[in-house]
């Protein structure tokens, strides 16, 4: 079920759930078996709180030696589509999970779901109403008034039948007749009041064509498919709490066996500096507020994967903040703290310059060129070294130099020493600037006794800069992706568009930058530490001749600081 073998995952804590399913294995409920299924609606692409649901759903059959199905809720044609189906199914796997040969769709179901319906109508429990849906809506009440019984709730089931199959066949408009349940219209939750289990949708359905004009609703095709695929524990979201009494009868009218499902209830998950609601994503999206579903700055997990994020980090992040009963709002930071975690053991080591200045190194001998031995990743031995190329002229960070320093300022500046990562230690001795009056390159000096790096005689240094050789270097264009909107919560505020929160800085790119050239091999989705810049990895659009790399996080929160100095 699992694909993932990393070590540094944590084990699997329990929670509540967990609990909840031991005292029904050792209670001998539904023969001691343990099946979950994670539902997906065909809707757009799946994002962090998403992956939150398939680690638990998965993670939790996978503790107890169960099941986990993979069930696509495409009970709404008019906003599924193919290419959402296909993406879910790459991002499942991506996480590690695999759900073997248990792929449904709640389509599957069509037929049995209206063959139940209308043992409904004909067993006196169901009934079509010709009101459209505002007037359906006001007839509902309040969670303390009752509702209204509809003008059409005790119509006979031999017209009850008629007018289904009549809807059915397509002889009614849309919106001018649905099914409902006939249950109360008194009851305190709402859910109860005479739910709808069919309304009419003449649209063309992704897999079963135009062979349905009615189409089930979520409420009533969710348990039933749940029942007809042996799940043992429904889990889900904390909205869905007040849905349960609905689902426990649906599930006692199939009357078909002593087994049952039992669907248990948690808090989604919610980040701070993002947007979760997939409508707001497919209106960022087709506004072209990003560049699609994938963009490094959504938190679509195509757009994590594009990013830089690991399915470790993830399903570190996942287990590390826990399965609650309470909603509340989790800090974007922890998430980013567990990418650094896992990439920091596992990222390759490089050298790049952002915003090159050039320097050169005036008494080094013109044409002669070495190889520097460096470490490829300090927290694993078993990654090795690798040669870097030195030579007479060097880029190094423009802001690692200033002409005139203030006191606390230890990098480069007329006069100066500092090491050189690797290689040696170097002074500067003169500035060159343009007619313009901008510094275009530095004349420095080095002490060839301090290869490596080493002081030769003890001297200290109280800078370390990391650099490139102007003649070996790759050039590339850099994006450094940021938090898509300013505001912790952009859309907890009622009145306020959540667009006006986007963050203006979100990508910046820098289109000519220089990395040393052991990224010449590099792949699309590759990670590497960048020393001192942070962690970055090979975009989907790089070509041989153009690299392009994605910043996936700095080596720091710098939204911490920014949040204390506010």
């Amino acid at each position: 079920m699992s694909n993932s073998t990393d070590s540094t995952e944590p084990a699997k804590k329990s929670n509540f759930i967990h609990i909840q399913i031991e005292q029904d294995i050792e209670n001998g409920k539904n023969r001691g078996r343990v099946h979950t299924r994670f539902p997906p609606e065909p809707n757009g692409y799946l994002h962090i709180g998403h992956a939150k649901s398939i680690c638990l759903n998965f993670g939790t059959a996978e503790k107890y030696g169960g099941k986990c199905n993979l069930r696509f809720d495409d009970t709404n044609p008019t906003k599924e589509e193919m290419e959402y189906v296909e993406s879910i199914q790459k991002d499942i796997h991506w996480l590690g999970f695999d759900w073997e040969d248990r792929m449904y769709f709640a389509s599957d179901y069509f037929e049995k779901l209206h063959d139940f319906a209308i043992r409904l109508i004909k067993e006196g429990k169901a009934y079509v109403d010709d009101q459209d849906a505002e007037t359906i809506s006001q007839q509902k009440g309040t969670p303390t008034r009752p509702g209204m019984e509809s003008p059409f709730r005790n119509r006979s089931s031999e017209e009850n039948l008629d007018l289904f199959q009549r809807m059915t066949a397509g002889e009614f408009e849309e919106g001018s007749r649905v099914l409902r349940a006939k249950i109360t219209m008194s009851s305190p939750n709402m859910h109860m009041r005479d739910p709808i289990l069919y309304r009419i949708l003449k649209a063309h359905h992704h897999r079963t064509g135009d062979k349905w004009c009615v189409y089930p609703m979520y409420d009533f095709a969710h348990g039933q498919s749940d029942f007809w695929e042996g799940i043992t524990h429904s889990i889900c979201t904390l909205e869905f709490e007040v849905h349960r009494p609905l689902y426990d009868w649906f599930v006692d009218q199939l009357q078909e066996s002593d087994y049952r499902p039992r669907q248990i209830e948690f808090a989604r998950l919610n980040l701070t500096y993002t947007v979760m609601s997939k409508r707001k994503l497919l209106e960022l999206v087709k506004d072209k507020y990003v560049n699609g579903w994938d963009d490094p700055r959504m938190p679509t997990l195509s757009g994590l994967r594009r990013r830089g994020f690991t399915p470790e980090s993830i399903r570190n992040f996942s287990d590390r903040i826990g399965v609650t009963k309470v909603d509340g709002m989790i800090d974007v930071s922890l998430l980013e703290h567990s990418l650094r975690e896992h990439l920091n053991k596992t990222a390759q080591r490089v050298m790049g310059v952002l915003d090159p200045l050039k320097v050169v190194i005036t008494n080094y001998p013109e044409g002669l060129e070495e190889e520097l031995g460096a470490i490829n990743n300090p927290e694993d031995e078993n990654m090795g070294s690798r040669k870097v190329q030195f030579s007479r002229e060097i880029y190094i960070e423009r802001d690692d130099f200033m002409e005139n320093p203030p006191r606390k300022f230890f990098r480069l500046a007329p006069g100066r020493e500092v090491r050189l990562r690797y290689a040696y230690f170097i002074t500067c001795n003169e500035v060159i600037k343009n007619e313009k009056g901008e510094i275009t390159e530095l004349h420095c000096t080095y002490d060839p006794a301090s290869k490596g790096g080493n002081s030769p005689d003890g001297r200290k240094v109280k800078a370390t800069l990391h650099w490139v050789s102007a003649k070996h270097a790759v050039k590339s264009e850099v994006r450094l992706y940021d938090r898509l909107f300013n505001d912790e919560d952009p859309a907890g505020h009622p009145d306020i568009d959540f667009k006006e929160f986007l963050n203006p800085d979100s990508l910046k790119i820098l289109p000519d930058c220089y990395l040393e050239p052991f990224v010449k091999d590099a792949k699309p989705l590759d990670h590497f530490q960048f020393e001192r810049l942070g962690y970055f990895n090979l975009d989907y659009d790089s070509t041989p001749g153009k690299p392009i790399f994605n910043r996936t996080v700095p080596l720091r929160d710098s939204w911490v600081k920014m949040k204390n100095n506010s």
